[in-house]
């Protein structure tokens, strides 16, 4: 039944995914499909060799995290899977830390900020985000530092 009854209201989760756009929908699939592409001619394997092999994990793993900010972290996240890597447990720990706060720099790295967009109609606008950006930024370089104090076992 798709309905469960929270608190006085009910909840359809048909209703709500009916109320995405289909611009919206569109842009995860044909994203998800690049990323394919890309895979499918080599071009993700270059990328890997370039960055893991010589730049480091560590540092890759960062600048990926950043160029989520830009390209949506699901999309990226897929990419690096599909890279297949050969990092520690520690690295691949950074890269997931990385991809998450990192796509929440810039509204349109993320799925819920691309989402909220939508739905929010100019209530919520790029321009409304980008004042908590200074702090999004610290945040992500301070999670990284934690992450390597609190897991450094993993590495």
């Amino acid at each position: 039944m798709p309905y469960e009854l929270i608190g006085n209201r009910s909840f359809d989760i048909f209703k709500q995914v009916r109320r995405l756009e289909w611009d919206t929908l569109l842009f995860f699939y044909g994203a998800i499909l690049g990323v394919g592409a890309l895979s499918f001619i080599g071009y993700l394997d270059a990328v890997s060799h370039f960055l893991y092999g010589q730049q480091g994990p560590t540092l890759a793993n960062i600048l990926i995290g950043l160029s989520s900010a830009f390209v949506d972290n699901g999309t990226l996240m897929l990419a690096v899977l599909s890279m297949n890597p050969p990092i520690t447990q520690g690295q691949w720990l950074l890269v997931t830390l990385t991809l998450g706060v990192g796509g929440s720099l810039l509204a349109i790295g993320s799925a819920p900020g691309v989402g909220l967009l939508g739905q929010a109609k100019g209530l919520y606008t790029f321009g409304s985000h980008m004042k908590w950006f200074p702090a999004i930024l610290l945040g992500y370089f301070a999670s990284i530092a934690v992450h390597f104090l609190v897991n450094a076992r993993y590495f």
